[in-house]
Parts: structure tokens; sequence; C-alpha cells
């Protein structure tokens, strides 16, 4: 039995060691976003049930909220891939940078998309080479502005200001991509997607190939567009979960109404100051207009108001999340950054022309 003992290898006692293994070959099959995710609504639900629950309830419903454009967003990319249509669309670009920058500012303004479900048509418009300049005009100006933001916006907020708020969208999305055509070929912007985001594999249907529009009469299209589909579901899915989640617990103990009362009365530095606070406080376009609404009703200024709506639809948690997952550090950087200065830049301008 001596022998026995002594040959049995010590490490099989080692209970630690047995769990650590045991742990990391779980975990390792579930996806770590979502694990995140659970363990923090865990962890909230030990700390304080009441608000977790409430917190949930909302992350829940702003889920539910954008779906349709997650849908929408993530079907169309994978028709785009499965047809080979995206390659249209690159040469379309590729031809005359500076006026598809303009147009995409534009078209962004327009679209329906919001931060978050325009992430895979981005994604699926990068891989098949369309230049980071129009991409970046529309990335920035899709979330600030749709049709039916606009009937709404004005409903509440007056037309003028709304008008304001459309063209800002443009402008930004100019800013936008007209500073990357500054920066030109820097080495820090190419390849802007992350390698687990990009959509491989689209050579095969993008390059030199006439789209097929009928994609369904062909199985390996069929193939592309499922793999596409549920590729980008899942990673909107899980990214943006944990995201609304994160927004919940911080509007959960976030003094709005402190913070309101203080734009109000900080003048002059209320812009810059409504830029910062946009990112955290922010939660969509659609609730951001009654929030709004009442910080106005408190004494923030319109042009502190705009400046809060524009850098608050590019840079809320959620959409930030998305893009921080969707692309590499210098582009999110810059994403940032020109989201930030471009709304105080925006603000500064409607308070000196008002």
């Amino acid at each position: 039995m001596s022998d026995a003992i002594q040959q049995t290898d010590p490490k099989s006692f080692d209970n630690s060691r047995n769990f650590a293994g045991w742990l990391r070959q779980k975990t390792g099959k579930i996806d770590r976003v979502f694990l995140t995710a659970v363990g923090i609504a865990i962890l909230w639900f030990l700390l304080d049930l009441g608000a977790a629950q409430v917190g949930l309830v909302k992350a829940g419903n702003s889920l539910l909220g954008i779906a349709p454009f997650i849908i929408l967003s993530v079907l169309l990319a994978a028709y785009l891939k499965a047809t080979g249509a995206d390659g249209l669309i690159a040469k379309a670009f590729a031809g005359n940078i500076l006026q598809a920058t303009f147009l995409a500012a534009i078209v962004g303004a327009l679209s329906p998309f919001c931060s978050c479900g325009v992430v895979p048509l981005i994604a699926a418009l990068l891989a098949s080479g369309v230049p980071l300049a129009p991409v970046m005009a529309f990335w920035l100006a899709s979330p600030i502005m749709d049709p039916e933001m606009f009937v709404v916006t004005a409903a509440v907020l007056g037309t003028e200001f709304t008008v304001i708020k459309t063209v800002a969208a443009v402008s930004i999305g100019l800013m936008g991509g007209f500073t990357v055509l500054l920066l030109g070929g820097s080495k820090l912007l190419r390849d802007p997607l992350i390698g687990t985001a990009s959509t491989c594999g689209t050579a095969a249907y993008t390059r030199g190939n006439k789209p097929v529009w009928r994609f369904w009469r062909e199985e390996n299209r069929k193939t592309v567009f499922t793999k596409e589909a549920k590729r980008s579901g899942w990673f909107l899915t899980k990214w943006l979960s944990l995201a609304f989640l994160l927004e919940a617990v911080m509007l959960a103990y976030a003094p709005m109404q402190q913070v309101g009362e203080w734009l109000s009365g900080a003048g002059f530095l209320a812009i810059p100051a409504a830029a910062m606070i946009g990112v955290p406080a922010y939660l969509n376009g659609y609730a951001a207009i009654p929030l709004t609404s009442g910080l106005m009703e408190m004494g923030l200024t319109a042009p502190a108001a705009l400046t809060f709506m524009v850098a608050g639809a590019v840079t809320s948690i959620p959409a930030a999340i998305a893009v921080k997952a969707l692309v590499r550090l210098p582009v999110f950087l810059l994403y940032l950054g020109i989201a930030l200065s471009g709304s105080i830049v925006i603000g500064l301008t409607y308070a000196l022309a008002a």
C-alpha cells in the first residue's frame, strides 16, 4: 500500500489545482463577455436586490427596444456578404473619396440605424474594402438622427432645435471623415477591424464577381448568409447585453438631478461638461429626448443640450462598447476623440451663432 501511495501523484490531492483546471476548462467553453454580464448581474442582485431588479428590467427593455434595428442591420450585412454586393459598395466608395465622404455623412444622418445596430453593416463594409473615411462619416452621423427621431424630437424640443441637430449630425460625420482623410495612410488606421470581428472569408464572393441577388439558390451562399447572421447577431447580443447592464448600474446610482442642476449653473463650461457627461448618462436617441427636455427646464442652455445629445448619441456606453469590440484601439480612440471634440465644437458654434 505504501508503494501505491508513493506512486500516486501528489497533485491529485491538491483540490485547488483540480478546481482551477476544471474552472478554466468550463469557462473556456463559455463566451467571456456573456460570462462577465452574468457575473455582474449576480453580484448586483447580491448587493442590492431592489435596484438590480429595476435595472435589469431597464436593460432588457433597452435591448428589446433596439432589437428591430439590430435584426435589420444583421440581415442586411449577411445579405451583402452572401450576394457579394458589398464588393459593389466598396467600388462605389473607392471612386471619389471626397464625394463618398460627403454622401456617407448625409446618408448616415438620414438612415434608421442606431449606433449599435449599424455595427454589423460597418463591419461588412470595412471588410469588403470600403475606405475608413466614408465609413467613419456614416458611423458618426448615423446614431444622432433618423427620420422617426426627427419627428419625435421636433414634437418635444421644437423644429428649430431638431433641424440644428440634423445639421450637427451631418457636420460631425464630415469632421470624422475628413479627419481620417487628413491623417492619410497612417499605419495606426490600417486594418481597422480586429480579427474576431472581421467578416473573414468574403473574398470568394466580393472580389471581381457579379452579385448574386437570389443567393438562396446556391447552397454555399446560403451557408455564408446563415453563418454571418449568426455571428453578427451573437456578437451584438452579447456585447449590448453587457453594455446595457453596465449602463443600468451607472444610472441606478448617478445623481442626475444634481448633475442637471450643476450643468444649468455652469455657464460657458456647460458645453464641454455636457459632452463629458453625455458619455455615461445618455440612454438612447429616444430616451434622451425627455431627459434633455427636463435638463433644459432646469435651465440648461440649448447649445449645451445639443452638445449632450450629439456626444451622448455617439459615445454612450452601449455604443462605445460595441465599437471597441469591433475595431482596433487607434480607430476606437479616434472615434471617441472626434465624437467628444466635434460635439464641443458644434455646441460652441451654436452658442456663438445664437
